[in-house]
């Protein structure tokens, strides 16, 4: 069985999102992780075998603007094509809008340039970085 795609958190379980946030300091609970794609405006999940192995979601004003916060492919998933996927969908999603903004470390801008995303200057204010 492949990689199943699916755009509703209908029937998705907190213990289906275990694994995410790699590398934070204080990664949510799968429980506020699953209230987090909830409340988007738009997601995209993939599954193997019921386990959801990657996530996409965006956050909206549902007319002009919206931003995509979050992609994420688990560890063992990654470099299969997932976070591609997932991303072209979201982006099929959202052909209405004006404006898709991501944020995004430099370790994978290129991802997003060759998906025709342009640089610009942003600024960021998180909980978990020394001010």
């Amino acid at each position: 069985m492949g990689v199943e795609y699916r755009n509703t958190t209908d029937g998705l379980s907190p213990g289906q999102l275990k694994g995410f946030f790699d590398g934070w300091k204080t990664p949510p609970s799968p429980e506020t992780h699953l209230k987090m794609l909830e409340n988007s405006y738009a997601v995209w999940l993939a599954f193997e075998d019921n386990r959801c192995i990657g996530f996409i979601n965006a956050l909206s004003d549902g007319v002009c603007h919206s931003y995509i916060p979050l992609l994420e492919v688990l560890t063992g998933y990654k470099g299969r094509g997932i976070g591609r996927e997932l991303m072209k969908r979201m982006l099929d999603a959202l052909s209405d809008m004006y404006a898709v903004d991501v944020v995004c470390d430099e370790s994978v801008a290129s991802f997003y340039e060759s998906l025709n995303f342009g640089r610009c200057v942003g600024m960021i204010k998180r909980k978990d970085r020394s001010e």
